[in-house]
C-alpha cells in the first residue's frame, strides 16, 4: 500500500476547505505549516476525529500528510481535514472504502448556516411578539 507519487484530495465542512497532500513517508502529519497537535491546540477529540481514517485503515506511520486549510472554524476545519484524508486513502487504496464507507469517513455532511431573512433578527428568529 505504498504511494509513488502524491496522492491529493479536498475536504469541505461548513465554510471550511482542506487540501490534503499524501505522500508515503514516516507520519509526519503537518497542518498550514504547523505541527497537527500544535495546530489543534492538542485538543484530543479533535486530534482523535483527524487521525480516525489513519486507524480505520491501520496505517499510521506510513503516510506524510500535508494540509493546507482555510475558513470556518476549529472544528470545521478539523472535521474538512478527517474527510480529505479518507478521501485521499480511498483513491490510494480502493479497497478500503469498504471500512471507511459504514464509519461515515467518506460522507461529506452538508449541514451550514442558514441565510438571515429580512425581517428577523436571525435565520428564523423574529422579535417579541407583543398584543398591545
Amino acid at each position: 500500500m505504498s504511494v509513488s507519487k502524491s496522492v491529493r484530495a479536498t475536504g469541505r465542512r461548513k465554510c471550511a476547505v482542506a487540501q490534503i497532500t499524501l505522500t508515503s513517508g514516516r507520519g509526519d502529519f503537518i497542518i498550514n505549516t504547523q505541527p497537527a497537535a500544535e495546530y489543534l491546540r492538542n485538543d484530543a477529540f479533535l486530534l482523535n476525529a483527524v487521525q480516525s481514517p489513519l486507524d480505520v485503515v491501520a496505517s499510521n506511520e506510513s503516510f506524510d500528510i500535508n494540509v493546507k486549510v482555510e475558513g470556518g472554524g476549529i472544528v470545521g476545519q478539523a472535521f474538512a481535514i478527517r474527510l480529505g484524508i479518507a478521501r485521499a486513502l480511498n483513491a490510494i487504496n480502493p479497497a478500503s472504502r469498504s471500512v471507511l464507507k459504514p464509519r461515515g469517513l467518506l460522507t461529506r455532511d452538508a449541514r451550514i448556516k442558514e441565510r438571515r431573512k429580512y425581517g428577523l433578527k436571525k435565520a428564523r428568529k423574529a422579535s417579541q411578539f407583543s398584543k398591545r
